[in-house]
């Protein structure tokens, strides 16, 4: 069981950066779109660095759980199956150049288009639902308390990456994107068309 309590913490503490990893990006979107490198070869390393900063914060709980059942498996498996499902809607329309943030740090980049059909006709950040998803999945099969403290961290910092995303998003599509954004719901998606 350590075996799988280790996968989940680890996949916690990635999941759990990865709003913060954005807040780098969005508010000085323009500010990265000026320079005349890759601004990855900043913001990589910085995110590589959170993963062990949150990792060292937080390996001291790893072990700690609120529960131990195997039938927590059963909603956790079916947690994994809709991340799963989320990420592959996610990737249709939608390019590698998209989803690794290219368009919001890269001036004049040709792939930079508002994508609202497919799953993003019923929510507009699918890609962080699919986190959300895979963070449960971990918190309700492990019950380890680090997993549902990193996934409650994730939760609230990324109510504010994606109001920070959403600014940014009206910046550069302007009223294409607040007719979208009014229409489509941030993370918990539109049931009916």
């Amino acid at each position: 069981m350590l075996i799988v309590w280790t996968a989940g913490w680890l996949a916690c503490v990635i999941y759990s950066t990865v709003p913060l990893f954005w807040f780098m990006v969005h508010p000085r979107a323009d500010k990265w779109r000026e320079q005349p490198r890759s601004p990855f070869r900043v913001l990589v390393p910085a995110w590589l660095t959170m993963w062990v900063g949150i990792g060292a914060i937080t390996g001291h709980w790893r072990k700690i759980q609120f529960y131990s059942t195997a039938w927590t498996w059963i909603p956790a498996l079916m947690l994994f199956a809709a991340g799963v499902f989320l990420y592959s809607r996610s990737g249709a329309h939608f390019s590698w150049a998209h989803l690794g943030g290219l368009p919001e740090v890269r001036n004049g980049h040709r792939d930079d288009r508002l994508i609202t059909t497919g799953i993003r006709a019923r929510v507009r950040h699918p890609v962080y639902l699919g986190h959300l998803c895979e963070m449960l999945a971990w918190s309700v099969g492990t019950g380890l308390m680090v997993c549902w403290a990193l996934t409650a961290f994730a939760m609230a910092t990324g109510a504010v990456m994606i109001r920070m995303e959403d600014a940014e998003l009206k910046r550069r599509f302007g009223e294409e994107y607040l007719k979208y954004q009014a229409r489509v719901p941030a993370v918990v998606p539109k049931i009916t068309a």
